[in-house]
């Protein structure tokens, strides 16, 4: 099991289609995982649940949540799991 939270760089990056986000739980946690528009705007909500204690990887295919793709861009991804919090970047190029 990880020793720490961890919230890794996505890849590929840029990416198209799709990207897998990677994080890794050192305790089972209620985890929001989220990427929102360079101008703030919740763009999709990816994990909102609780999960067991280990690495853990989700496929984020550009799309928003009405399953619409998005624009070309940059966009950022944030993780809340208990007290951790981080937020990382990454480009949709088309």
């Amino acid at each position: 099991l990880p020793s720490v939270f961890s919230l890794e760089s996505n890849y590929p990056n840029p990416f198209n289609p799709q990207t897998t986000i990677s994080f890794a739980l050192p305790s089972e946690q209620d985890v929001r995982l989220a990427v929102y528009g360079i101008d703030g705007r919740l763009v999709r909500v990816l994990v909102d649940e609780h999960r067991d204690a280990g690495r853990h990887e989700v496929v984020w295919r550009g799309d928003d949540a009405t399953g619409r793709h998005v624009a070309t861009g940059t966009y950022f991804y944030v993780i809340d799991a208990g007290d951790f919090h981080q937020v990382r970047k990454m480009s949709l190029i088309k």
